[in-house]
């Protein structure tokens, strides 16, 4: 049975009253879409540090590669403090199972990207907050993200494909499968694959091709870092039209001729951005149980996450 997915998620995004000023940060799209297929792991680094709600805003400071942090009024730098909690929460969350952690943007603990660093001149949008630096370091493999950059709907899609995938990955590595297992892994996520980086699945597929030669241990790792490595590169509409011509070509003995000239004009619409992704998707379905194709049937690419997420629904 699959495990559970539990993301690691910001606590004032969960409406949690714990920022500086008293108040949250409450995202009604993680709690209330999110929350109906993920847990979540709650995480505030500064109280979790000991620092009172409310209190004195802080900032980063000095080098943004290995920066200070420094309340904005007193001077105080809480530097150790929160590096000292850094360490003990990510031992701490090595026992938690996350599938990927959605932190608040521009925190200087919890930002994940263009953090303000202040210098001696004009603050610089290239920090890091230093909780969220703990956790990408200690867990390379762990999809993360903003709750600011999931208004995007193609990071948005991307980034919870991610969170599936890297569950399922996860659960097949605790399954303790042999190479056999890995082909058969492999097999079924090879057109999602490709919908993100043909030259990633090309790679991937020499490495089980002569797997036989590697180290159990040393495979998985090496297969784990290019499986998650090539869903981290965006899906473009170009690569899901090539890949939604492979599927095509499975069933060129099989579809009408006008079956085959609906399929391509539903395709060409879709690469025009006339037409959601998932429209062609329901139609290549459709012929994948029409025409009992059995191996196209296992493909995580037609279903990489649940449909009622509506992910694949927008031009």
């Amino acid at each position: 049975m699959t495990n559970p997915i539990t993301i690691g998620v910001s606590s004032c995004l969960l409406g949690e009253k714990v920022r500086y000023d008293g108040g949250h940060k409450h995202d009604r799209y993680i709690t209330d879409t999110l929350g109906r297929f993920f847990s979540f792991f709650p995480v505030c680094p500064e109280v979790g540090c000991g620092l009172p709600v409310p209190r004195e805003a802080m900032r980063l400071e000095g080098n943004p590669a290995e920066p200070r942090l420094v309340t904005n009024r007193t001077r105080i730098d809480l530097t150790e403090k929160m590096m000292d909690f850094c360490r003990k929460k990510v031992e701490e969350l090595e026992q938690e199972d996350l599938c990927g952690f959605i932190f608040k943007k521009d925190s200087p603990s919890s930002g994940l990207f263009r953090v303000k660093v202040y210098g001696a001149a004009i603050p610089v949008k290239s920090g890091r907050g230093m909780f969220a630096d703990a956790v990408v370091k200690r867990f390379p493999l762990l999809p993360v993200e903003e709750e600011g950059r999931l208004c995007d709907m193609e990071i948005r899609e991307n980034f919870i494909e991610r969170i599936f995938a890297y569950r399922r990955w996860k659960d097949f590595v605790s399954g303790g499968s042999g190479l056999g297992g890995l082909v058969e892994f492999h097999t079924c996520h090879k057109l999602q694959i490709m919908g993100h980086s043909p030259e990633i699945y090309r790679e991937m597929g020499g490495m089980v091709a002569s797997g036989k030669g590697i180290d159990r241990s040393d495979l998985l790792i090496r297969y784990g870092e290019l499986f998650m490595k090539s869903f981290s590169l965006q899906a473009t509409v170009k690569k899901n039209c090539n890949v939604l011509y492979h599927i095509m070509g499975y069933f060129k003995k099989s579809i009408t001729p006008a079956e085959k000239v609906e399929l391509l004009k539903i395709i060409d619409s879709y690469h025009e951005r006339l037409i959601p992704l998932i429209v062609p998707v329901t139609l290549l379905k459709h012929y994948i149980g029409k025409y009992g194709q059995e191996y196209l049937g296992k493909q995580t690419y037609l279903q990489p996450h649940p449909l009622e997420l509506m992910l694949r629904n927008h031009v």
